[in-house]
């Protein structure tokens, strides 16, 4: 089983939308320096309200939510200008929830790497018990756990990964780490329970890293991972994400989408996240139906980019 060994930085921090980098395929860790902002420089602009000149704030975007009566914000990074597009920024670097089922990504990649999980092939048995959604009442592999979003698959592993082993995880990644270090309470429920929290930035970061082989797990976990990812593959667009759907302490409904769409092979990774005190809110329908128009806005499903 491996296991990580302690970092003295952490991944997840140094993906705030003020020390991003573009990725250049095929360069050196020195040429791709060339394209760094200093953290302290974003850090002296933030305290002056100035806005760095790589991040657009479109309120217009905001349109989305309201007219399917939710709040919530939207970000996208397209790595081949190194710009961002962000529906409100201190929402979008500031705000943090719990991760819900946004966290199996990390989920997967763990039990993938320390050998608990061979492949997404690997299936647990179904332990017996009725639930609502009736596509988790089976024995589940990996892959379809995954695609399902089955909680009770995905509660397991993390019984088997077990506590500390997570947490080592967790520290080595500084997930959720935008306000002190995500301690885990129970092993099988921290990221529905609301005792660790992650901002729409940080997620982010988690998908741009996954995309590129920035994380520190094997090529094959992330690969493994990113197949699971992809939902729609046809001429114009390739759309992988993740969702998460939970209840924040006040009852709110809290839901995310996050992943990258892929137009004439070049990625660009969005976050979506929104809020409703509405109980009867369908939050599968309407996340998936402001991020499509979002990305209509923006001129994406055409293959057009």
């Amino acid at each position: 089983m491996r296991v990580p060994l302690p970092l003295r930085h952490n991944y997840f921090h140094m993906l705030s939308v003020f020390n991003y980098r573009r990725h250049i395929p095929g360069s050196t860790k020195q040429e791709q320096s060339l394209f760094s902002i200093p953290l302290i420089l974003f850090s002296l602009l933030l305290l002056t309200g100035c806005a760095p000149n790589n991040v657009e704030e479109n309120r217009e975007l905001e349109k989305y939510f309201t007219a399917q009566k939710v709040t919530g914000v939207f970000g996208m990074f397209d790595n081949g200008l190194g710009s961002f597009i962000i529906s409100d920024k201190k929402h979008f670097r500031d705000s943090a929830f719990l991760p819900a089922s946004t966290f199996k990504v990390v989920n997967a990649l763990v039990g993938l790497e320390s050998g608990v999980l061979k492949d997404d092939s690997v299936v647990i048995a179904w332990d017996g018990i009725k639930r609502p959604i009736e596509s988790w009442n089976q024995d589940l592999s990996l892959y379809s756990a995954f695609r399902f979003s089955s909680v009770p698959y995905f509660q397991e592993l993390a019984r088997r990964i077990g506590k500390d082993s997570m947490q080592q995880w967790l520290d080595t990644l500084g997930y959720a780490g935008r306000y002190g270090r995500a301690i885990i309470s129970q092993v099988d429920s921290f990221w529905l329970d609301g005792s660790i929290k992650i901002t729409p930035d940080e997620q982010l970061g988690l998908m741009k890293k996954l995309y590129f082989d920035q994380l520190p797990f094997q090529r094959r976990s992330n690969e493994m991972v990113r197949k699971m990812m992809l939902m729609e593959d046809n001429s114009n667009y390739k759309l992988s994400y993740k969702t998460g759907w939970g209840k924040d302490a006040n009852g709110d409904s809290i839901g995310w989408i996050i992943g990258w769409i892929e137009e004439n092979r070049h990625p660009y990774f969005f976050v979506l996240q929104l809020r409703t005190p509405d109980p009867a809110a369908d939050i599968p329908t309407i996340r998936l139906k402001i991020l499509k128009d979002i990305l209509a806005h923006l001129g994406f499903l055409k293959g057009e980019k």
